[in-house]
């Protein structure tokens, strides 16, 4: 197990264990990870994705683990497939304290030499949409519980990034949501957390679409250079008991958020050479 004992102190045990949590895009990279983390905190999870065979992969070492989850496949673009996950997150737990917006897609193409704009509106529908839909059924439960919205953004959410001009506009679209929510809820004691990592080691990497529309195949990331879930996963656990507002999981994206104000040129660079360098 990638996971030490060094996360399981005394805060986050106590904030963490028995929570009833939803986790989308569960049966790979970060959702993947997490799920393994939170397993230690004896929490009742339900892990979501589309490929059933990874997600009855991961709830076997769950078992292992000691609590058995709820599976359920669904599709965040699809509105009533993701009521259906919350409805079957209370059938079964008959209540709901984290809802963790994690599923995603992306892209890897220059706009001027996008072949397919559908794309573009397919990003948007998984990234935005998704966890817009997904919070929207879940909000009556979570402030039942004064319970708590994470939603797995990207450093892209921030900034301008090359060759990803749809999925940083997703993610754009993602962080002015869960921003303007967590004003609208907080009479309500519902926390809001976003999460910005870097790059990560995933397989989302490698089903990128092109300019045709179509997943890449290989990933352009040099996987050996950038952060693991496992460890960004790790970075998340106490963010996430502390119910914090921001995660940046970088210097280069904390230190970027001043710099693009006072030297936007600067930024540009460096997410040019990010994306030029895989890393």
């Amino acid at each position: 197990m990638p996971y030490t004992n060094q996360l399981l102190n005394d805060e986050l045990v106590s904030k963490l264990t028995g929570k009833v949590i939803v986790i989308t895009g569960a049966s790979e990279g970060i959702g993947r990870a997490l799920a393994l983390a939170l397993a230690m905190f004896d929490c009742h999870l339900v892990i979501s994705a589309r490929n059933l065979e990874r997600l009855n992969s991961l709830a076997a070492d769950l078992t292992l683990l000691g609590n058995p989850p709820l599976v359920h496949v669904a599709d965040v673009a699809v509105q009533s497939q993701c009521s259906g996950l919350i409805k079957a997150c209370i059938d079964k737990f008959a209540k709901l304290d984290i809802l963790i917006n994690n599923a995603g897609m992306t892209m890897w193409s220059r706009f001027d030499e996008l072949e397919d704009l559908s794309v573009l509106a397919k990003i948007m529908q998984v990234n935005y949409l998704g966890p817009a839909y997904l919070t929207h059924a879940a909000i009556p439960y979570l402030k039942q519980t004064q319970g708590q919205i994470v939603a797995v953004a990207s450093l892209a959410g921030m900034t301008g990034v090359p060759t990803r001009s749809g999925y940083a506009a997703s993610k754009h679209a993602m962080i002015g949501f869960f921003d303007s929510l967590r004003i609208e809820v907080a009479d309500d004691k519902v926390a809001v957390t976003l999460i910005c990592p870097d790059f990560v080691v995933s397989e989302i990497h490698k089903r990128a679409l092109d300019e045709q529309g179509k997943p890449l195949g290989d990933t352009p990331m040099q996987e050996s250079k950038i952060m693991t879930a496992e460890q960004c996963a790790n970075m998340m656990l106490p963010v996430i008991a502390k119910r914090q507002r921001l995660l940046i999981t970088s210097f280069r994206g904390r230190i970027g958020r001043w710099f693009k104000i006072i030297a936007p040129s600067l930024i540009d660079k460096i997410a040019r050479r990010a994306i030029d360098s895989g890393r």
